[in-house]
């Protein structure tokens, strides 16, 4: 009897405990409101709790979130008032500045083995025709010297249009066969016998715009690199004159810094080719200002071979010996707007770096 009592007297309970659970569920309670309904009406749960918990207010917990992770990268050179690149500098040889104030530095380490994403813009317009074959070979010995089995590399070619005649690749072969099969692009239309008083030859009909220099800039910013990751950079072989581009100079500049690249410019021109034919050399100024905003410089070459070459060195040595400060933003808010960046050495040397940013998640690191 007292063993048949006691199971009774089990199965009871059971049940009970078995209605109480149905009823909860049915009146839309789960067993963490069971468990709640036993803690007394003035506990207050843990900080740690309630933040886990909330969700009357998600959005101050991703403004959170995006503060403790967003990290501004910013790839530099330090050089002496020669030029000459100095080495071995440490995180406290620094101050970071955005728009005037003063940032804390998350970390700091020479990048010189980082990979590498480059991509060669080659102007092929009549203005080039006496350097071209230069560039060629000079920039193709330039990718055999810089590139490692890490990097890659892309050509493009631009005239009267921009194209892209060489993807991404790590094989210096398709590279120089890519920088070989470039021909210069005149803008020059041939005269025929059904127009009278042409037939001799070669007539230039009209000055057809011939160099979408700023139209292959953002192609490469906007449409190659802005999707990588890490060191980035550009080298335009060029003599700077842009001449039926749709986009401004700004656009190429704010492409570029939206993808974080560093844009080097050669200026490779005949100058004495240029006075000859009665016209005047510009290029140069927006060319600086590229560059500047940029982080990378202009350098001179004319046509000398010797120059490119050695010019080509300066920028294998620069990309070789970046420094790479990070730091979080005291202005967290990724609203798209552009911030001035300012990065400043103890010692006075001089710092070749990028001038701002966007802030926007994509510029942004993890």
């Amino acid at each position: 009897m007292l063993k048949s009592s006691g199971y009774r007297r089990l199965l009871l309970a059971l049940a009970s405990a078995m209605l109480l659970f149905l009823f909860a569920a049915f009146a839309g309670l789960g067993p963490s409101a069971l468990a709640q309904s036993a803690t007394p009406s003035n506990a207050q749960p843990s900080s740690a709790n309630q933040s886990s918990t909330d969700q009357s207010s998600p959005e101050k917990s991703d403004e959170t979130l995006k503060v403790n992770v967003n990290v501004v990268g910013v790839f530099f050179n330090v050089k002496d008032k020669h030029g000459a690149l100095i080495p071995n500098q440490k995180k406290e040889d620094f101050e970071v500045f955005e728009d005037g104030k003063p940032q804390t530095i998350k970390y700091f380490t020479a990048e010189s083995n980082l990979p590498l994403t480059l991509g060669i813009l080659i102007d092929s317009s009549g203005s080039q025709a006496r350097v071209l074959d230069m560039e060629k070979e000079v920039g193709g010995a330039f990718l055999r010297q810089i590139l490692t089995d890490k990097d890659e590399a892309f050509v493009i070619d631009f005239n009267v249009e921009s194209e892209l005649i060489q993807d991404y690749t790590r094989d210096v072969h398709r590279l120089q066969a890519a920088l070989n099969k470039v021909k210069i692009q005149s803008g020059v239309v041939s005269g025929g016998s059904g127009i009278p008083g042409l037939g001799q030859g070669p007539v230039p009909i009209h000055n057809a715009p011939g160099t979408v220099l700023y139209d292959a800039v953002y192609l490469s910013a906007h449409d190659m690199l802005a999707s990588e990751v890490g060191r980035k950079s550009m080298i335009l072989l060029t003599d700077g004159e842009d001449e039926g581009s749709k986009l401004k100079i700004r656009d190429a500049i704010e492409a570029a810094q939206k993808a974080d690249a560093i844009v080097y410019v050669l200026l490779c021109a005949d100058r004495g080719g240029y006075y000859s034919m009665g016209m005047s050399y510009t290029g140069e100024g927006e060319m600086q200002k590229l560059t500047e905003a940029t982080g990378g410089r202009v350098i001179n070459v004319g046509n000398k071979f010797d120059k490119l070459k050695e010019a080509f060195d300066q920028i294998a040595a620069e990309l070789r010996s970046q420094y790479n400060i990070g730091y979080t933003s005291t202005n967290p808010v990724l609203d798209g707007s552009y911030r001035k960046l300012q990065i400043k050495s103890k010692e006075g040397y001089k710092i070749q770096t990028r001038a701002g940013y966007y802030a926007t998640a994509h510029n942004q690191q993890q």
